[in-house]
This record gives structure tokens, sequence and C-alpha cells, in this order.
């Protein structure tokens, strides 16, 4: 069975994620900082009848990494490494004249700095993969600008720089940036407190990475909206 190393997975877009892949069969090595919501999550994937590890911790952490990926070579290798963890620098958002500059490192050490760091820990086993792919969750504050969205746009930003060049310099592969699109998450809850706009949930735009990996196009940034067929 393929193996899918996904962070920040015990809610949200990477649960949704991987109950979906569960569903097909893949095993699983989920990521997430809080033990008790990774556990109930990797729970809920059990019930797919796949193998699971479901290691927390922080991404940003090197020993960590590379447990999770010690973990995905126990079950078979790295077929796929969904980076999804994400920070966003300040809780509720503020203007770049008061973003803490501590705030700044953390997102960009969530966001960008540790997401290079799995992918080097992981390439071996995906460059042994039959089929290989990176998969960075991305955003619109990557490439607009957005009032209060400075810090974590530019971690963004910088992600998919990363995943660009990732994909020239690994033509094996495939790496894939996804803006997801709006979506009613707990990060964005924590961004903007105060917008009670309805969103659409994760699992909506779970079959957008679905067609990445049954069609397997050529790396790049792709919009999960485009990939649905739709606009929202």
């Amino acid at each position: 069975m393929p193996v899918a190393i996904i962070t920040g997975a015990s809610k949200g877009l990477g649960r949704a994620l991987a109950e979906a892949l569960a569903g097909r069969g893949w095993d699983l090595v989920l990521d997430a900082r809080t033990e008790e919501a990774l556990r109930t999550a990797a729970a809920a994937v059990l019930a797919h009848g796949t193998r699971v590890a479901a290691l927390p911790g922080d991404v940003t952490d090197a020993g960590h990494r590379a447990a999770l990926v010690a973990a995905a070579w126990r079950l078979g290798g790295v077929d796929l490494l969904v980076h999804n963890a994400s920070a966003l620098g300040a809780e509720p958002l503020v203007p770049l004249e008061k973003l803490p500059l501590e705030g700044l490192r953390r997102a960009l050490e969530v966001n960008a700095v540790a997401a290079l760091g799995l992918v080097q820990e992981a390439l071996p086993l995906l460059r042994a993969a039959a089929a290989g792919a990176v998969v960075t969750v991305s955003s619109d504050a990557a490439a607009e600008a957005y009032g209060t969205w400075g810090g974590y746009g530019a971690s963004k930003a910088a992600l998919d720089q990363l995943a660009a060049v990732l994909a020239v310099e690994e033509p094996g592969l495939r790496v894939w940036a996804v803006d997801p699109g709006d979506m009613g998450t707990d990060l964005y809850a924590a961004a903007v407190p105060g917008d009670r706009t309805p969103r659409p949930e994760p699992a909506s735009v779970v079959p957008a990475f679905l067609r990445l990996l049954d069609e397997r196009p050529v790396s790049g940034r792709y919009g999960a909206p485009a990939l649905l067929g739709s606009e929202r």
C-alpha cells in the first residue's frame, strides 16, 4: 500500500485528507502538536482499516521530523509528503507595524523551514517511490496583499518558492503547491475571530487534492477551486 506523511493532521484539511486517503487504502503517518486531538483523528482513520502511525510533536523539531520519516519507512516508504501544518505569526492577525518579530520567525519556521527540513529528511524515500509526490498547502495570501496577513502570507510565499525550486531540482517527483481557497478552519477562526461568515468545510476541497494524485499533472502551483472545476 502507498504511504503518506501528513502534517497538521489532527483537524481541518489535514484530517479530512487523511480520512480520504485512508478510504483509498493508503497507510498514513500523521503529525500534530496536540496529542489528544491527534489520537481522535487517528482513531477515525483507523476505522477505514488502514495502518496509521500518529506522532504528536512540533514540525520545527528536527528529531520529530526524523521520527515521522522513520515511521513511514517502517510502513514501507514515503510515496506522498503533505506539508499542511501552519502557523499564523499572530493570533488574531495584526498589521505589520504590530507584528511581533518572534511571531514572524515562528510562521517562517513552521510554514517554510520545517517544510524544507521534512522534505530533506524524506527525499531518499520519495526518490525510491514509484510515484513520489510532495504537496505543500499554500494560500491566496501568498500571492495577494491582504491587510494583517503579511507575516503569514510572506511565509507561504516562501513555501511556494521552495516548492517551485524543488520541482526543478527533483524532476523525478511531482511537487504541487496547492491553494485550497476559503475554508472554515480553526486557523482562520484564530486569525479573524470576529468573522462569522459561513465558509466551506475543509472536506469540500479534498477532491482537488485527490485529482492531483489521480491525474499527476506537471509540478506547479494549483488552486483547489480550479481543480474542482468551479470558482468560489
